[in-house]
């Protein structure tokens, strides 16, 4: 319960006014109360030279779990410190690492980060440390070309990212040999951010640095720092490939926070797809929630979950300010990735002063710029997991001061169960990070790029990926990529390294350029993975609040024009997904039910898209033609057997529907046990599947071999279905909307769909599985 006195409560208390009278969209406040700060004495390896600048900024001790990971890493060991946001994890790697620089003048250090973001942000708290004997330095993919050979020559504290490691670091290696022979630590900042694919190809990227700083007489401890999750040392094994000790009891102190969950209310007067009811957009409360805290003169973040969204939450704010005062609507802006360099550094800066008041972002600042003092964070949509939800949260109260949260769900299955089940939301464990660095895609380039660095030996491919790497060695040799000699096996093209066409990020290759029809001026990029879906022509695109319709697509040479344009509605891709059984490895019969998991083929074909207004009425939808996408990946599915559903009481012209939306509120709930998003994964349901001879319903992994994320679902099949039944008969809707078992992905336009059948069929799965 809230105590209405705390900042938190009257910010709420203010929120709650801005709604229309007769509105109720609060299904749950609570009051998560303030904790006391333990302290420990600064260790006795820190000298006064590294301790004096934390005493001027006001440090008198370090909190326990600083001083414990320090401890640790000082003393040479592999360590993991897993708090909350806020609970200052930079001092438990900055003391060990500024000791060793400071006493040391040879030794060298590297940070990770996930983002350029936070990376920009340690490196200026770092430097603005002075200590003696550090020069520390930005090498990224911002780093003007003159000054990439004084860091590589004289800084001895490198700040960069997994992927200016991969490319600009470990492909050179020669150019960088002192540094490597010297290095001395690695710092893996924000380390439960690396999972499914990316963690997977950050996983190996580890494995590479260490090799190639074996290879120089090097073997650096691992510091990483993780926002609490589950069972941090086993993720921070699994992705650096060493044994990681954890230190997870938060010293810190904390303000109350009132949290707050959220359900925007059915439109009356609006319909959707197929007449389904429409919610409120999580988007557009989410803008109005903002303005009314920038009129309150809390400093607010708001956090949206596409880069569209962030742009249309920031223009909704700015628009509800301008009818009140044009100056408080130049105090919120939009913040989000693919921002040209200059445009996000003037923003991190507007943030930093507090000239900008209200800010919607993408999770770019989920890890970036330390913003102190926010008053409030409104979270618009589950963002995946609840340690995203909790990382994102932690933005406010940064100061020790009360503060308020808010989950605004959207119209998705999940969000509908969390709102309505604040158990599973605020009291529940936090997810462990998926990653598999065995998968055999992200094995093949890795290895390539290893071999291309230093020739592989046995020991080397048996440390990169075990049994499962010497199987993808043998498909690169044959291949003509590899060549095997008495030595083990080299990279057979010397002038042209692989690694520039690996994608560590998972987005299959080369960023999609945007580009301005009328004057040639880059807008910026969008994944190859995603660009049929985004940009594809006729798309409403946006950016820096500036509207744009996409005139032309060509992924072959990774172009996308556009021209300036201003319509009144918003474009939604439309897919088909067809699926074929290649593996079955796991298969358990209970009755007339079948689980299965095992090796799909998917092909995915963007075929059209919808133009609807921001009310979420359609106008009309516009066929495409765009290529198909095939991929081999991971699927869990299940069969019942025709009988099974006859006595259930379906009749056979309801299977496809019942068995459709069943399908889509699974994919929809997957999220809530295994660390993915919803458009990391698909599905297909058939009332008689040619594979299975069944009615099926499978749920896919949306990368090539999979992320991990199907056979999650797999372990946790109960528990997944439990709520995925939940999320629907909890819905308020009568037949289906896309609360509970509408997609915004369906090819064939949510169509059929059936609702009170979908609970049929998970009635009797959930009664297979007990019984069995």
């Amino acid at each position: 319960m809230l105590d209405g006195r705390s900042r938190g409560s009257v910010l709420l208390r203010r929120v709650l006014a801005g709604t229309p009278e007769g509105e109720s969209p609060l299904t749950h406040a609570e009051l998560v109360p303030a904790r006391e700060g333990v302290t420990q004495g600064w260790p006795d390896w820190v000298p006064e030279d590294v301790r004096a600048p934390f005493l001027v900024r006001g440090i008198a001790r370090p909190w326990s779990h600083q001083a414990a990971a320090a401890d640790r890493a000082h003393a040479g060991e592999h360590v993991v410190v897993a708090t909350g946001t806020a609970s200052g994890k930079s001092l438990a790697y900055q003391l060990p690492v500024l000791t060793r620089l400071n006493a040391d003048p040879r030794a060298t250090a590297l940070y990770l980060s996930p983002t350029k973001a936070l990376g920009a942000d340690q490196l200026r708290t770092v430097a603005d440390l002075r200590v003696d004997g550090v020069r520390a330095a930005s090498y990224d993919g911002d780093t003007p070309l003159p000054e990439r050979d004084w860091v590589r020559q004289h800084a001895n504290w490198v700040f960069t990212n997994p992927d200016m490691l991969h490319r600009g670091i470990l492909p050179r290696h020669g150019r960088w040999t002192t540094f490597l022979r010297r290095l001395r630590y690695v710092v893996i900042d924000e380390c439960h951010t690396y999972r499914g694919l990316f963690g997977s190809h950050v996983a190996l990227l580890m494995r590479r640095l260490r090799r190639v700083c074996a290879r120089y007489g090097a073997h650096p401890t691992f510091v990483l720092a993780s926002a609490t999750v589950s069972e941090p040392a086993v993720s921070a094994s699994v992705l650096t490939g060493l044994d990681v000790a954890e230190v997870t009891d938060d010293g810190s102190p904390r303000g109350a926070r009132a949290v707050a969950l959220w359900e925007p209310p059915l439109l009356e007067e609006v319909t959707g797809e197929n007449g389904a009811p429409v919610r409120r957009s999580a988007g557009a409360e989410t803008a109005r929630m903002l303005a009314d805290l920038v009129v309150e003169g809390a400093r607010s973040l708001a956090f949206v979950r596409s880069r569209r969204g962030a742009e249309l939450t920031a223009l909704g704010a700015r628009r509800v300010l301008a009818e009140i005062d044009e100056e408080l609507a130049a105090q919120v802006a939009a913040y989000r990735a693919g921002y040209l360099p200059e445009e996000r550094r003037a923003l991190e800066q507007a943030l930093l002063s507090g000239s900008l008041r209200g800010v919607a972002t993408t999770n770019a600042l989920e890890l970036g710029v330390d913003i102190a003092g926010l008053d409030a964070v409104v979270v618009a949509g589950f963002p995946g997991t609840r340690a995203s939800f909790w990382q994102q949260a932690g933005r406010a109260g940064r100061s020790g001061d009360d503060a308020l949260v808010v989950l605004v769900a959207r119209d998705d299955p999940l969000d509908t169960y969390l709102v309505h089940h604040p158990e599973a939301m605020l009291g529940a464990p936090l997810e462990r990070c998926v990653l598999d660095p065995t998968n055999p895609y992200v094995l093949a380039p890795h290895l390539a790029c290893a071999a291309s660095e230093i020739p592989l030996t046995r020991e080397d491919v048996a440390s990169l990926g075990g049994d499962a790497a010497l199987a993808v060695v043998d498909d690169l040799v044959a291949e003509g990529l590899l060549r095997r000699r008495r030595g083990g096996w080299f990279w057979s093209h010397p002038t042209d390294r692989p690694h520039a066409g690996v994608d560590i990020r998972g987005s299959g290759g080369e960023q999609v350029v945007l580009v301005e029809s009328d004057t040639g001026r880059m807008l910026g990029t969008v994944d190859p993975g995603t660009a049929p879906a985004t940009v594809h022509p006729g798309a409403v695109h946006l950016h820096q609040g500036e509207s744009y319709v996409v005139d032309s697509l060509d992924l072959d040479d990774g172009l996308a024009h556009l021209h300036a344009e201003d319509p009144e509605w918003t474009t939604q891709a439309r897919t088909v997904i067809d699926i074929t059984v290649e593996e079955t490895e796991h298969c358990a019969s209970h009755g007339d039910l079948q689980v299965c998991a095992g090796t799909v083929e998917v092909t995915e074909q963007v075929v059209g898209y919808l133009r609807k207004l921001p009310s979420g009425r359609i106008l009309d939808s516009t066929p495409l033609d765009m290529p198909a996408r095939s991929l081999r990946t991971r699927a869990v599915w299940y069969t019942l057997t025709e009988d099974a559903l006859l006595r259930a009481g379906l009749d056979p012209s309801r299977w496809p529907g019942a068995l459709h939306a069943a399908e889509h509120a699974a994919i929809g709930l997957l999220p809530l046990v295994a660390t993915c998003d919803r458009w990391d994964i698909g599905g297909v349901s058939t009332a008689l599947h040619p594979d299975t001879g069944r009615p099926t319903v499978f749920v896919h992994d949306g990368h090539p071999g999979g992320a991990g994320f199907a056979d999650r679902g797999h372990e946790a099949l109960r528990a997944w279905l439990t709520a995925t039944r939940a999320a629907i008969a909890d819905c308020e809707c009568r037949s289906g909307c896309p609360s509970c078992v509408q997609s915004p992905k369906c090819g064939n336009g949510n169509d059929p769909l059936d609702k009170a059948g979908a609970i049929v069929v998970l009635d009797v799965v959930l009664t297979r599985l007990a019984e069995g």
